[in-house]
């Protein structure tokens, strides 16, 4: 196949190839499966020898040709050149259980069909794209429950992102496909590696699936098989024997006595997948062949998934890092903000938002978009906002300082010298005890403000804005002045809340002004939450919010810091408890709210491995509480894991026991919160 003449046809030379498709060419070849890839449009095949003896006297000559060509006689009868097509243009799996071809009389003795087990499934270059059908057959139907899982594997590993999630397809796939007791998946991390395994009869449920796999770290010399087949890139089989024995932590690991393991071979990521059994087994070629291809899809995935985060963490420190890390804490004033990267959070983009305090004692609000999602929308983002503050200090007035970045954005474009600089804001100044809002656009979508008198039902209104030009374009904002008493909420987002291809604005508004009456409370971070998930759908664009809550009476908070350590749990129950009964919280709220809290400890403590941070915030409508950590793993040694609380259900309990809940990102790390309304009366 090497030899064939590759630059005569659609995929051109090798040494043009991508990275994408080589690795799948890499895969084919070295399997002992029979398997073929059909690429492009006119779906050109290229195989390994185990598909050239099933296809017979078509090869050689099937190399290189387009399969509608090759398989002429059999391509439109039903299962065959239609299934691939829909494959290529739809990307959608198939599995033919009882697909034919005209024999070679060589293989079978006689003139008479093959029937063989045949999946077919789509495959995706690094942006993507589909280029390819891969097919992986098999002449017995042995296999065919392998095949298909194999076919759903390729399928769930392509929409994976994170090594968690390549971690959590990859222990579901393997443990359920080999019918095996145990899996593991490892994965080098600096000098060391870390390991997640799954163990046939652990309880797992929605909750816990959403949750971090729970790693745990080997250092750089482990004995342990996984890891030696990782750094030597070695398969490792035995049938019979204690291959855990050495480095065991616990019975199960003592209990496997069949394991074998892969290496991913993968340029970017070391690491490798084992298969163990309680029982002797032994190792079947095809069972092996199974293996390898199973240990090269995961390959292709954790490389992906390393450049992801490792591209996505920078765009998002540099993102974050030109946002607030802190927003002003006011008696008065509650103020939360929910920043999500839009595309595929891989790069960074213009959406901004601020909140900080006006010499004259006022609040000053601020929601913007500066056009892109690169780093450059990024730098300019961050001068806009930094220019923006500069300019409300001096003269607050809302009119004034769009007036001021106008002129700062159209100095910009001419530096840059392009006319695309496209950057629109929205700006307000609150006073609170005047109770009201004054407030100036250029180009932005229109605040919204939930109202909510003791007595009414709450409702939503847009803030009748004059719109103005975006900045850079001659803007003259006019400001409007509207009420904002007590017990109102505005709300500033931009317009990848509201915005999707499929549907006109309007709708999108209708949504959110729907959304945000239905919403339990005025709370400024569940209405946060409630915003970004208002409009159905995915959207594209980057999706910020900002609301301030006037509340009707001040709020009493309290925090505590929680160390990385096994008591940490039950210290923050003793916490809350006596927190919340010195505030006379209802009982029921109590408790609650201390089994959520203790949940949520336990997973940023297991799953984050960093101290954290408990906050509660209580008002006469309802309770708020926040558990945030910096996000990086390690902190909590194993032994220490063992001691702490089970995994439980911590997300599950969240959504039972509380009137909302939400995760919001942070510079560093990550911060779960709920709401329970705190009873009438």
């Amino acid at each position: 196949m090497l030899a064939h003449p590759w630059a005569g046809t659609p995929l051109g030379p090798p040494e043009t190839w991508g990275p994408a498709l080589r690795a799948v060419v890499d895969l084919v070849l070295a399997s002992p499966v029979p398997m073929a890839l059909l690429y492009g449009d006119d779906l050109v095949l290229l195989y390994n020898d185990g598909y050239a003896e099933l296809i017979g006297a078509r090869h050689p000559t099937a190399l290189g040709r387009p399969a509608a060509e090759v398989f002429a006689d059999i391509w439109h009868e039903p299962g065959n050149g239609d299934v691939l097509e829909r494959a290529y243009r739809q990307g959608e799996s198939f599995l033919e259980r009882e697909a034919m071809l005209p024999a070679d009389p060589h293989l079978v003795g006689a003139a008479e069909p093959v029937v063989f087990t045949r999946g077919h499934s789509p495959v995706r270059d690094s942006a993507g794209r589909i280029i390819g059908v891969l097919t992986v057959a098999a002449q017995t139907t042995q296999l065919t429950q392998q095949l298909q899982s194999l076919s759903d594997f390729a399928a769930a590993l392509s929409g994976t992102l994170t090594l968690d999630d390549v971690a959590r397809v990859t222990l579901g796939y393997a443990i359920n496909s080999f019918d095996a007791d145990r899996v593991d998946f490892t994965v080098d991390e600096g000098g060391n590696w870390r390991l997640v395994r799954r163990i046939r009869g652990e309880l797992l449920d929605e909750a816990d699936e959403r949750l971090p796999p729970l790693w745990r770290r080997a250092p750089a010399d482990s004995s342990a098989p996984m890891v030696v087949t990782a750094r030597s890139g070695v398969p490792f089989y035995t049938s019979d024997g204690q291959p855990l024995r050495d480095i065991a932590v616990d019975r199960h690991d003592q209990k496997i006595r069949a394991l074998a393991a892969l290496p991913l071979r993968s340029s970017v990521v070391r690491g490798a997948l084992s298969v163990g059994y309680q029982a002797p087994h032994t190792w079947s070629p095809a069972e092996r062949a199974l293996l390898t291809a199973s240990a090269e899809l995961v390959g292709q995935a954790a490389e992906r998934a390393r450049r992801f985060e490792t591209q996505h963490g920078t765009a998002q420190l540099l993102q974050r890092s030109m946002l607030p890390e802190q927003l002003p804490d006011l008696p008065r004033l509650r103020i939360a903000a929910r920043y999500d990267p839009g595309v595929d959070g891989n790069a960074a983009g213009g959406d901004f938002y601020d909140a900080f305090l006006l010499p004259t004692g006022a609040l000053g609000v601020v929601l913007g978009d500066v056009a892109g999602h690169d780093v450059q929308a990024a730098a300019r983002m961050g001068q806009v906002r930094a220019a923006l503050r500069a300019l409300a200090l001096t003269d607050p007035r809302p009119d004034a300082v769009l007036g001021g970045l106008d002129r700062l954005v159209s100095s910009l474009g001419a530096e840059a010298g392009t006319q695309e600089l496209f950057v629109t804001v929205v700006f307000g100044v609150i006073e609170a005890d005047r109770e009201r809002i004054t407030l100036a656009s250029a180009g932005h979508p229109a605040p919204l403000i939930r109202r909510c008198s003791p007595t009414g039902e709450p409702t939503a209104e847009y803030v009748d804005v004059p719109p103005g030009a975006p900045l850079g374009l001659g803007c003259r904002p006019r400001t409007a002045t509207v009420p904002f008493r007590p017990g109102d909420t505005l709300l500033l987002f931009s317009d990848g809340v509201v915005e999707r291809r499929w549907q006109d604005l309007t709708s999108g508004l209708s949504g959110l002004a729907r959304a945000v009456t239905a919403a339990g409370s005025g709370d400024p971070r569940a209405l946060c939450a409630v915003a970004t998930a208002a409009v159905p759908g995915a959207t594209e664009d980057d999706v910020a919010v900002l609301a301030v809550e006037h509340a009707v009476k001040p709020s009493r908070s309290a925090s505590m810091e929680v160390p990385a350590e096994p008591t940490a749990p039950s210290r923050v129950r003793h916490w809350m408890t006596a927190q919340l009964s010195e505030w006379r919280v209802p009982e029921a709220v109590v408790g609650a709210a201390v089994l959520c809290t203790s949940e949520l400890t336990t997973n940023a403590l297991l799953h984050a491995g960093t101290a954290a941070r408990v906050e509660i915030d209580l008002s006469a409508e309802r309770l708020l509480v926040s558990v945030a950590d910096s996000g990086t793993r390690g902190t909590v040694t194993r032994a220490q894991t063992d001691t702490l609380s089970s995994r439980g259900r911590g997300l599950g309990l969240i959504e039972e026991l509380s009137d909302a809940w939400g995760t919001d990102p942070t510079v560093r790390g990550s911060t779960v919160w709920f709401e329970i309304l705190i009873p009438a009366g």
